[in-house]
């Protein structure tokens, strides 16, 4: 009990301490926007689709939406019910938040989930092209969360691990069944001929 009682602690001084030093007109107008690109995944979800459609990159946009899918089922659909964690904003009076109120459950942050399982699938895959820019708006769509009194830190950290271990876990899978698809479809011409 003691170590969930520091947890909160430290999540409040955290959420408390950006309150105080970091609020401003300019990211109180911002920061709406850009959590507004995680809302149910949207954005990282048309990223996987555009991705699909293309055959440079639809290994990639099958990973992206693996990811998305494990974060979809263990993060959103289990974790948050079952761990049931009520939001900071809850819990603090006097708290106006720039956003409509989530509806769900704090633990995992589900934008920082998503945003991290696309922008590492991009880190690994597409580096040199997207992988930096999906990692800077996913660090600023969790940060966002946090600006915006709906999230503690610790759900951001855990929608970042998580996010990040659904994205290489759909890496490795996605290649491993590509790679057996394409021996098979290689065999299989090999015996037409």
């Amino acid at each position: 009990m003691l170590k969930i009682t520091m947890l909160y602690e430290l999540d409040f001084a955290i959420l408390d301490f950006i309150a105080a030093n970091l609020k401003c007109a300019f990211l109180d107008f911002i920061m709406p926007i850009i959590t507004f690109l995680g809302d149910g995944g949207w954005f990282w979800i048309a990223v996987a689709v555009v991705m699909l459609i293309f055959k440079k990159t639809r290994k990639t946009g099958v990973m992206m939406a693996a990811a998305l899918l494990c974060g979809l089922i263990f993060g959103n659909l289990l974790l948050k019910p079952l761990i049931a964690r009520v939001r900071p904003y809850d819990l603090r009076e006097g708290i106006e938040l720039l956003i409509s109120k989530p509806s769900d459950y704090s633990f995992p942050s589900g934008h920082t989930l998503a945003s991290f399982e696309a922008a590492v699938v991009l880190m690994v895959r597409e580096r040199k092209r997207f992988g930096w820019a999906a990692l800077a708006l996913a660090v600023l769509i969790a940060f966002s969360r946090l600006y915006l009194y709906v999230h503690y830190p610790s759900d951001v950290l855990g929608g970042i691990l998580l996010g990040t271990a659904f994205a290489l876990f759909s890496v490795w899978l996605v290649d491993t069944i590509w790679q057996k698809l394409s021996q098979r479809s290689e065999k299989a011409s090999a015996q037409k001929q």
